[in-house]
């Protein structure tokens, strides 16, 4: 089988379908208009059917490279491809099912706050799990779009795909340049043009199933790249399937988005101010500080917590200081979550149990906390009754307090 690419063209529904060296993900067809919330599970066949979940991402079916039927089932953590018929003749994808947090053809997801400035977003943390199937010819990516001006329609400036997994011979547009190190993981690295955008893609040597990173550590590599500036907009990310053949069985298991401007998280249904409460070395002390929670700290460690909530739900973005004189090499940090929290993913940390007392231990790449450095994970959860931020939290032992 030929190297199987994309290349675009555009609908009468102002959706651009991309149809690059399987380079234009996102950039496939959107829906154009907003479909109602999703509780219970809920089918998807319609062309550009799209739903909401969580009450903070947007998932659509995107069915854009062939009149073939495509059904999605939406469930309340992310999706899963039922039928995949058709097999894709114009050497591009069928389409790109996916689900996304941001802005995409004029289609936000509910309280976003996207577009935002990369010199103005300290952190974006993110979390995706995919389930593969052998039967396919396919990739899994997923997008991060930038542009230089706010746009929240038509087609960005640059796409940087992040390529979980792909089969023979799935291939990103352009050319291979080189390899880079991001997130502490080795990819290949692709660059090219579609007809209409800049795409960057990072490729995985091996799959990748799970993996939690920050948006805004590929964003950094593309602007050292020369393909996006630090004075441009984050407008969207997804996450998603590329299926040429078949791909009845592929799933999003899980998915998490949030984005940290100006220090506080202004992501989801929430922003500035809304949280209540601040958290001094594990002390909640009460009082509103622009939805950011932190504090002193003590002459080993300070723990800041950001938190932002949604009914229901929360992320919470962790900074550990080491206020000690010597260097740490490898880290533990404990805190109690209150009662009726759960933990449902975490990112640059290894988090468990996911109630009660936690612990989040350091990853392979993130080890190292210098004397007075720092380091920052951060999690996804659920709580029942009202937020409330953890407590009591310790360094390798030693208390923050």
């Amino acid at each position: 089988m030929p190297t199987l690419q994309r290349a675009f063209r555009s609908t009468r529904k102002a959706v651009l379908s991309v149809v690059v060296a399987l380079g234009v993900a996102a950039g496939g067809l959107i829906a154009l208009t907003s479909a109602p919330a999703a509780h219970a599970d809920t089918q998807i066949c319609d062309q550009y059917g799209s739903t909401t979940i969580q009450g903070r991402y947007v998932v659509q079916n995107n069915r854009w490279g062939t009149t073939a039927t495509q059904c999605i089932n939406v469930t309340g953590s992310g999706f899963q491809i039922t039928q995949a018929d058709g097999t894709a003749t114009n050497g591009g994808p069928k389409s790109y099912p996916s689900v996304f947090y941001g802005c995409h053809y004029t289609n936000c997801s509910p309280g976003t706050n996207l577009p935002a400035q990369l010199s103005a977003i300290s952190s974006a943390p993110t979390s995706v799990s995919f389930t593969y199937v052998g039967n396919a010819v396919y990739d899994a990516a997923y997008d991060i779009w930038l542009d230089p001006t706010p746009r929240k329609d038509g087609v960005n400036k640059t796409e940087i795909m992040v390529w979980y997994h792909q089969t023979s011979p799935v291939q990103p547009v352009g050319s291979r340049v080189g390899t880079a190190t991001v997130g502490g993981r080795s990819w290949d690295v692709w660059t090219g043009n579609n007809g209409s955008n800049d795409v960057i893609s990072f490729v995985a040597p091996s799959a990748i199933s799970s993996w939690n990173f920050d948006v805004k550590d590929f964003a950094a590599e593309t602007v050292r790249r020369g393909m996006a500036q630090n004075n441009w907009y984050l407008t969207s990310v997804q996450a998603g399937f590329e299926p040429w053949q078949n791909g009845a069985g592929l799933a999003v298991t899980s998915f998490s988005s949030s984005v940290n401007v100006g220090g506080s998280t202004t992501g989801g249904t929430t922003t500035g101010g809304s949280t209540t409460g601040t958290t001094t070395g594990g002390t909640t002390t009460g009082g509103t500080t622009g939805g950011s929670t932190g504090g002193s700290g003590s002459p080993s460690c300070k723990v800041t917590v950001t938190p932002q909530t949604w009914t229901g739900g929360y992320t919470a973005a962790v900074t550990v200081t080491n206020t000690g004189s010597t260097s740490l090499d490898g880290w533990k940090v404990g805190f109690s979550l209150p009662s009726g929290q759960s933990i449902t993913s975490a990112w640059n940390a290894a988090v468990s149990p996911t109630s009660g007392a936690v612990t989040a231990t350091n990853l392979a790449y993130n080890s190292q906390i210098p004397a007075g450095g720092t380091q920052s994970f951060g999690f996804q959860g659920t709580y029942s009754g009202s937020y409330a931020p953890p407590t009591a939290f310790t360094l390798n032992g030693t208390s923050c307090s």
